[in-house]
């Protein structure tokens, strides 16, 4: 393992780490996200703040020009004609930081993938 390497204990130690633009952007998209799943539990997982419902529901991860928000494929997915516009993969997509976040599509993302997990574990529990 890396001497070097940083380990995230908590959200708030992994916003600290960066300059205060870049920690006002990743406050305003943690309240976002939160305010949207109200019920999920931030955490760091694959050291990027994760919320967590059921599952990992999204993370976020700052990087030098762009913030990356990771919604599952399916998040990209059912989003993908307003996602259009920002480049990404089959589960993520990388919001430039020159330019406004798309705070209303973000939300409405979480939301989604709220809905999904919770679906996805009423379905796991009528199997049990």
């Amino acid at each position: 393992m890396e001497k070097n390497k940083v380990t995230y204990e908590s959200v708030d130690q992994y916003i600290a780490a960066f300059a205060p633009e870049i920690q006002e952007l990743l406050q305003s998209l943690r309240k976002v996200i939160s305010e949207a799943a109200p019920e999920a539990v931030e955490k760091i997982s694959y050291q990027m703040p994760t919320w967590f419902l059921h599952k990992n529901l999204v993370h976020i991860a700052a990087y030098k020009t762009h913030i990356g928000f990771y919604p599952a494929p399916s998040g990209i997915e059912a989003f993908k004609e307003e996602l259009a516009q920002y480049k990404g993969a089959k589960g993520s997509v990388q919001f430039p930081i020159k330019e406004p976040l798309p705070y209303d599509l973000i939300a409405r993302i979480v939301k989604f993938r709220v809905e999904e997990n919770q679906q996805q574990a009423a379905e796991k529990r009528k199997k049990k």
